[in-house]
């Protein structure tokens, strides 16, 4: 059974969007693993600080229908399908990685080069699975949290442990 990883991530009411979108998750997938909760400036545009975090779930059903819940989540939380990817959102939700698959299907692109992109990504995945190795580098995501060049790092923890 793959296990799945959603990047999760909100700036407008983060506060009602972020614990819904956990709930919500919880009732397709089941039991959860929530990494840390994240502040972070945000990126490429000017806008309010994002709360960012990472979730982990087992599930059979198909990346690309995994997709399509995480999307459904999404405008359920008020986001709208014209928003630019540089902007302010309800919610973002990101499968990122699924099992060691490798997936470039249009928009579902799986691992998302997002995990070595942005801190907002990676920390929480190395804190979450330190140990598991990127389906491409084969380089565990401690290692690549430990090498990340961290000298404009524009977060920081602000919750340790969410409960839903």
């Amino acid at each position: 059974m793959p296990i799945g990883f959603v990047s999760i991530g909100s700036n407008i009411d983060k506060e009602i969007h972020i614990p819904s979108s956990l709930l919500a998750l919880k009732k397709e997938f089941g039991q959860l693993v929530i990494s840390s909760l994240y502040e972070t400036e945000a990126v490429g545009f000017e806008g309010d600080d994002f709360h960012n975090l990472i979730v982990q779930f087992d599930s059979n059903i198909p990346a690309k229908n995994v997709a399509k819940i995480l999307r459904k989540i999404e405008l359920e939380n008020g986001r709208t399908r014209d928003s630019r990817k540089y902007a302010a959102r309800t919610l973002d939700l990101d499968l990122i990685l699924y099992g060691n698959q490798i997936i470039s299907d249009g928009r579902l692109q799986i691992p998302r080069d997002e995990i070595e992109k942005y801190a907002f990504v990676l920390e929480p995945l190395a804190e979450i699975a330190p140990k598991l190795l990127h389906p491409i580098s084969q380089i565990k995501y401690a290692v690549l949290w430990a090498d990340y060049d961290k000298s404009n790092l524009m977060q920081r923890v602000i919750s340790a442990n969410l409960e839903i």
